[in-house]
């Protein structure tokens, strides 16, 4: 018998067809079967439906009417003047998609502006770290995902991976700011606007032949593959913290937890699908994360080029050796091992042995007057730095695609 799809059962039944038929094909089809309980999730309750079968059912159909309508080049033209959290829509948008928007910009009932608060120290204390494991442990891990990593390459996106990295980046530099979540930020444009992108991905991707060839999946970014995608930022970022022994008080850990609970509702994730607590956090990455990865084509492709912008960024202080050694110090043998990182004896020995000194170095100026300001002002050097490069200088602008990998045949 042919297997189900998706496009194909809404297609022939409707949508109450499309259920029952999803309930019965999903067990053949997923690689693990969802066992984790919304009770650990920040809502403490839900359907518990697996989240592979669940998207975004404001934002898709909206964008994908966007798309159909014509609408998208006028809709990013206006979007591009709005930046502040705080700050009016523009006037001139549609009016669903302006609906949409005024609710998607609201925080959730449950957030604390305290923990938020609480969270801009510890990103100010430990802002170095967060950088090298965004970069090179976050953003490579992101190639051998193999479901992340054939979206990104066959979408528009992979065509121009420096202005991709960079509005990556900017998500990464904007829940981080300190002024993260309030008026004069930018976290809640940069989420609901990469909000938009998913939904658009969703639309043009199941049309691009080359990569309906290589996925298992009708639709992609679903509700489970943003949740890895979290997972391989705040939930590895901890796990490596923790890992290197880095001392962070108990509230400073719950708060950055929370901006990135925050950060997961306003990019459209269900709260039944937010871990609670790190616990839980590590409980459903174990599920989901862990055994997903693996090395693809396209990761191995991508992979090569982060590599390579970063020895870039950089002005050559760090080379593609250092940068690969680094990531296998990162993330291990096995994933280098995946993305045909050589080995480099210098390198990963000096990381292996000194790595543990530097933090203890680092960390043992923390209590000293004027530190953390200290290195709060060099990080955000580094980060602007970055951000500059990749953006060449430029306004980065998360806009709404209307094609998928230049060269693509949409069917």
């Amino acid at each position: 018998m042919e297997p189900l799809s998706r496009r194909k059962v809404l297609r022939a039944g409707g949508a109450l067809g499309a259920l029952g038929a999803l309930t019965v094909a999903a067990p053949a089809q997923a690689k693990s079967v969802w066992t984790w309980s919304p009770t650990g999730s920040v809502a403490g309750a839900g359907v518990g439906a697996d989240p592979r079968w669940v998207w975004d059912e404001e934002a898709d159909p909206l964008v994908a009417s966007l798309i159909d309508r014509g609408d998208v080049p006028a809709v990013n033209a206006l979007l591009r003047t709005w930046t502040k959290n705080g700050q009016a829509l523009p006037a001139g948008l549609p009016a669903d998609l302006r609906d949409f928007m005024e609710r998607a910009r609201r925080l959730p009932a449950w957030a604390d502006q305290g923990k938020l608060a609480t969270a801009v120290q510890f990103n100010q204390k430990r802002g170095l770290y967060l950088g090298v494991l965004y970069g090179l442990a976050s953003g490579m891990m992101s190639t051998v995902i193999p479901k992340e990593a054939r979206a990104v390459y066959y979408s528009k996106g992979g065509a121009d991976m420096k202005d991709r990295i960079s509005k990556t980046a900017k998500l990464g530099y904007d829940i981080g700011a300190v002024n993260a979540f309030q008026p004069d930020g930018e976290m809640i444009v940069t989420a609901v606007k990469t909000r938009l992108v998913h939904a658009a991905v969703r639309h043009l991707l199941p049309q691009s032949p080359d990569w309906a060839q290589v996925a298992d999946e009708d639709i992609p970014i679903s509700q489970r593959d943003m949740m890895v995608t979290w997972h391989s930022l705040p939930t590895t970022v901890m796990q490596k913290l923790n890992a290197w022994q880095v001392p962070i008080p108990a509230a400073e850990s719950t708060a950055f937890l929370h901006s990135w609970q925050v950060g997961a509702h306003m990019l459209g994730i269900r709260d039944e699908y937010i871990p609670a607590t790190w616990s839980e956090a590590n409980a459903q990455a174990q599920q989901v994360l862990t055994p997903i990865l693996a090395p693809t084509a396209e990761g191995l492709v991508l992979s090569d080029i982060l590599l390579n912008l970063g020895s870039v960024i950089d002005g050559g202080l760090l080379t593609k050796p250092i940068l690969g050694a680094f990531t296998r110090f990162m993330l291990g043998d096995q994933i280098a091992g995946w993305l045909k990182i050589a080995r480099e004896p210098l390198w990963d020995t000096l990381l292996r042995t000194a790595w543990g000194p530097f933090i203890l170095v680092r960390e043992g100026l923390l209590p000293f007057p004027l530190a953390p300001e200290a290195y709060w002002l060099f990080d955000e050097f580094l980060r602007k730095a970055a951000l500059l490069f990749l953006s060449e200088a430029k306004p980065i602008s998360i806009e709404i695609p209307v094609t998928n990998r230049p060269g693509q045949v949409s069917r």
